[in-house]
């Protein structure tokens, strides 16, 4: 049993959940999931709960190897107002801003989000405080450098004690510092290679000593289309093998682009695990 205080609400389960992908970026290495006008994003957010998700993931600025970096202005003027949008259109909602920018995720949570997703690795010191002093869970993931150059740093003397150890050293520093609320994210496809990705979704299970929920984001990047030779588009069914392995490894928060698919698999994960 998992649970989460987003703000003063109460975010509890205790099979796997499903965050959905939401992208107001022009620029998503996968073209399904760009949003281009209000009614779109209304339309899939209100498709994305239906189906299933827990929680709904905004992001402004595109995390793909080797994207340029954007102005702060930017990236607020791409995220906050869809938030404000999203949080008024369905109140009940919980919300994540997908960024590693401290104008950026305060003034998401002051527009209707209540959980920080940081894919900067805690570099920006600012981020946990924050989610501390809002009372907002906190989304740590594991990467080096930023998007444009991560895939350059994808050297490790062991990949996955190296790993380990970077979350046992945040999950300390995050508990002295007040922050309750943590989930950890193994970062797959940051800086880190094909190769490198398989081996950490195959010994995941060592992220359990630090007994916080696991966030896995696999949803059809490089290593389910590169390894099958394929499209992004075209690998949806990669994609749920892939989630089905993170299952059976303790993932505990699904990040999807295919909301309904994931929802399926958990179901009958859980019902396999179960048997």
């Amino acid at each position: 049993m998992y649970s989460l205080n987003c703000r003063g609400r109460l975010l509890s389960w205790k099979s796997p959940i499903v965050m959905g992908i939401l992208n107001v970026t022009p620029d998503s290495f996968y073209s399904g999931s760009r949003i281009y006008s209000e009614d779109m994003l209304l339309r899939r957010a209100e498709n994305m709960l239906t189906e299933g998700a827990m929680i709904l993931d905004l992001g402004g600025l595109s995390s793909r190897p080797g994207a340029e970096e954007i102005s702060i202005e930017e990236e607020m003027e791409r995220v906050i107002p869809a938030i404000s949008l999203i949080s008024s259109r369905f109140p009940s909602a919980f919300i994540s801003v997908d960024s590693y920018r401290y104008a950026v995720a305060k003034a998401a949570l002051d527009a209707g989000a209540s959980i920080i997703n940081d894919i900067g690795a805690a570099e920006n010191e600012g981020l946990p405080e924050l989610a501390v002093s809002n009372g907002a869970p906190y989304i740590c993931m594991h990467m080096r450098g930023i998007p444009e150059t991560m895939q350059q740093l994808t050297h490790y003397n062991d990949l996955l004690t190296e790993v380990l150890d970077f979350f046992i050293w945040r999950k300390e520093k995050f508990l002295r510092m007040g922050l309750k609320d943590i989930i950890v994210d193994p970062g797959f496809g940051f800086a880190k290679t094909i190769k490198q990705n398989f081996l950490l979704l195959k010994n995941m299970k060592l992220l359990g000593v630090l007994d916080l929920p696991v966030l896995v984001g696999i949803s059809r990047k490089a290593t389910v289309y590169k390894t099958l030779e394929i499209t992004p588009e075209a690998s949806l069914n990669g994609t749920t093998v892939m989630h089905t392995l993170a299952l059976e490894q303790g993932a505990q928060i699904l990040r999807v682009h295919d909301v309904r698919e994931a929802v399926e698999a958990i179901r009958l994960w859980s019902s396999y695990a179960g048997a």
